[in-house]
């Protein structure tokens, strides 16, 4: 019996997709649940399994062609492997089957999750060495590999074992010409509109973070105790402090839908996440009813999930203001673009110890700068300063944040 593979029900904000990559060929002995194939969208990665133990029969969608809804990509001849054409496949060529090899066949066995970074990264198969059962390569293998500091030699085996048809060189000029994402295009053709469409206009501000590292280093190891494990950051402060400043300013939580201005009594508060893909921005609902240790706990698993390609399009729908953290990659200062149709976005940097007259003296204090991007159309700079300079006063003195003054 043929059970047709089929693309799942997308949301209505996602018109279409784009196969991305098979991990099983024609006559590959596939189970139930099984991974088969990633299907890319512009705002994440969907994984479809098959739905029956059998053999992949044929593929009717290739990778980089796009699909709709429920469409039919593949079929599934159902039942064992006797009956269909799996004999003549190498028992190593699929990851899941490697329950059946013996230990020295699985020491070639990749994780689907493995084998789709290392072809993003162009690492080849023998690259690295596998540290799962058997000798299995795991996901965390190859970010550990990815994360090693670079050698003369290590993109040899990559270069040598399979060489890009896209690649052309001369004269020792090497250049390599790949497909946007679907992500990628989506994200720039929202920060084009974003550009185009909006009165943007970005206010500086320092930020003294003493208080907040006292706290932090006073309380870390006993909040992480009390917390399952959950570590006091950062972040958690600016969130709850954003929240406490749109309250005050509601304009800088609002959206506007035309000639209409859209007031949220809410705080829907979108933390941009760098992903392999590129940049996404999962939403905190609710981040008012939330206290340090749940966003941090949020943030985390947002984190998480988009490493490994798992974050939801409901995850990343909506957000009534965005924080961007470039600090973490070592960014002094720079320019948020806005997430439209919100109206702001904070952009938080590195901390860094500067002089800093106070009170008639100098002293070396940990500073950051802030920058909060607006949508001039909706906000006036009277506001869009006040605002900043409330959560300067918040985070400076975080008694502020409790007795809300």
């Amino acid at each position: 019996m043929t059970i047709e593979i089929k693309a799942p029900t997308l949301p209505e904000s996602v018109p279409d997709g784009t196969i991305a990559t098979w991990y099983k060929k024609v006559g590959d002995a596939v189970t139930r649940d099984e991974l088969l194939v990633d299907i890319e969208t512009d705002k994440v990665v969907i994984e479809v399994v098959s739905p029956t133990d059998g053999v992949l029969q044929e593929i009717m969608k290739k990778s980089g062609d796009t699909i709709v809804s429920n469409e039919a990509i593949g079929s599934v001849q159902e039942g064992g492997a006797s009956q269909g054409k799996v004999e003549s496949a190498p028992a190593a060529t699929s990851a899941p089957v490697a329950s059946n090899n013996d230990g020295a066949e699985a020491a070639n066995i990749i994780s689907p999750a493995a084998r789709k970074l290392m072809e993003e990264n162009s690492i080849a198969p023998g690259a690295i060495a596998g540290s799962g059962k058997d000798g299995r390569v795991t996901k965390e293998d190859v970010v550990n590999y990815l994360e090693r500091p670079a050698t003369a030699s290590a993109p040899a085996p990559a270069a040598a074992s399979k060489p890009n048809p896209q690649l052309s060189a001369a004269e020792g000029r090497i250049e390599e010409r790949v497909p946007m994402s679907r992500l990628r295009a989506k994200v720039a053709e929202r920060l084009l509109q974003a550009s185009q469409s909006t009165a943007m206009l970005t206010t500086f501000n320092e930020v003294n973070m003493q208080a907040v590292m006292t706290i932090r280093n006073r309380y870390k190891a006993e909040f992480e105790k009390a917390h399952d494990g959950i570590r006091l950051g950062f972040m958690s402060f600016f969130v709850r402090a954003c929240i406490e400043a749109l309250k005050r300013y509601p304009a800088v939580n609002a959206s506007i839908d035309g000639s209409d201005i859209i007031y949220h009594g809410y705080q829907d508060i979108g933390v941009a996440v760098s992903s392999p893909r590129g940049l996404v921005v999962p939403v905190l609902r609710n981040a008012d009813n939330m206290g340090l240790a749940t966003i941090e706990k949020e943030i985390r698993d947002f984190g998480e999930k988009a490493r490994d390609g798992k974050l939801a399009i409901e995850e990343m729908t909506g957000g009534t203001f965005t924080i961007s953290n470039g600090g973490v990659f070592g960014s002094l200062l720079s320019t948020p673009i806005l997430n439209p149709p919100q109206t702001a976005i904070l952009g938080m940097h590195k901390i860094q110890d500067r002089p800093m007259a106070v009170d008639g003296e100098v002293r070396i204090l940990p500073m950051m700068y802030l920058a909060l991007s607006y949508d001039h159309r909706m906000i006036d700079g009277k506001e869009a300063v006040q605002f900043l300079v409330t959560v300067k006063e918040l985070l400076e003195d975080p008694t502020r944040l409790i007795l809300e003054i």
